[in-house]
């Protein structure tokens, strides 16, 4: 005969369900989910593509052909083509310092790196113009070399790294913090140097980490409007990108033209969000084994 102690011990040890809503809850809580994400996502996703194709396939792909949506396009990947290698190694190196070495002046590092996330990209994109403006700080030296960084591709490049360069070192450094010191001590312990350290250990702990923060990254590169609306000038064919392209096109009631121009930052925003669910499943799958 089990004795009333054990009886009450056994009792008391099983797990209360705290979250055990009624169905209806749990319907209730999706439903509302479900709609929120239709106004909010799905909604504007399809009025986007809808307006696109107003006019059809032909008039959709015609908006293309203009010579100003072209250069908006290619200015647009010129600057995140630029700004997307740079802010990669340096978040990196960021990274790697903050996570892997003890120093001086690491706290105030975090918080520089942190620095885009609490200030507005018009802000940031100001301070370019009283910097390198022709009434700027160093702006006149510039002008008088015949180096233009406000109202050129120079100007639109610096905002955009600006505004992008957490992304990557905000990433790994969790990442790189959780992984330890360990295995670098161990390397280096068996007599490998900083870069074999590097590229044998390092990177491949922190690849699947650094890719979905390179995705991040672009993705608000392609897409940034402030910073870089400030420092552009507008010029059209020379210093429009594509979120600045669009703005331009809706303002002179071309709706459809800015509809479809519109629909390839959606499309690139769609392609985005793939790769960046299959990051998190590789991921995913990759703790669940261990590796």
């Amino acid at each position: 005969m089990v004795p009333a102690a054990t009886l009450h011990v056994s009792r008391r040890a099983v797990p209360r369900r705290v979250t055990a809503e009624p169905p209806f809850v749990r319907w209730l809580l999706i439903g509302v989910a479900l709609l929120f994400l239709g106004l909010f996502l799905f909604v504007p996703l399809a009025a986007v593509f809808a307006e696109a194709f107003a006019k059809g396939f032909g008039f959709y792909f015609h908006s293309f052909d203009d010579a100003n949506t072209l250069a908006a396009i290619k200015l647009t990947f010129i600057a995140a083509g630029i700004a997307v290698p740079l802010n990669c190694i340096f978040g990196v190196a960021a990274a790697w310092a903050i996570a892997k070495f003890d120093f001086r002046g690491k706290t105030v590092l975090i918080t520089l790196i942190d620095l885009p996330f609490s200030v507005s990209p018009v802000v940031s994109g100001m301070i370019y113009v009283l910097l390198f403006g022709a009434q700027g700080l160093v702006g006149p030296w510039f002008i008088a070399h015949n180096i233009q960084i406000i109202f050129a591709v120079p100007g639109i490049v610096l905002a955009t790294i600006f505004v992008t360069f957490p992304f990557v070192a905000r990433e790994l450094i969790p990442l790189m913090q959780a992984q330890g010191r360990t295995e670098e001590e161990a390397a280096h312990v068996l007599g490998a140097s900083g870069w074999q350290t590097f590229w044998r250990v390092t990177l491949p702990n922190i690849k699947w980490g650094l890719i979905y923060g390179v995705i991040l990254c672009n993705a608000r590169a392609m897409g940034e409007f402030g910073a870089v609306s400030v420092v552009s000038g507008h010029i059209r064919g020379q210093t429009n990108t594509i979120p600045l392209h669009v703005e331009i096109l809706y303002n002179e009631y071309n709706f459809v033209g800015a509809f479809a121009v519109a629909s390839l930052l959606t499309f690139l925003a769609l392609i985005t969000l793939g790769l960046k669910t299959w990051v998190e499943n590789k991921n995913a799958a990759l703790r669940g084994t261990g590796n």
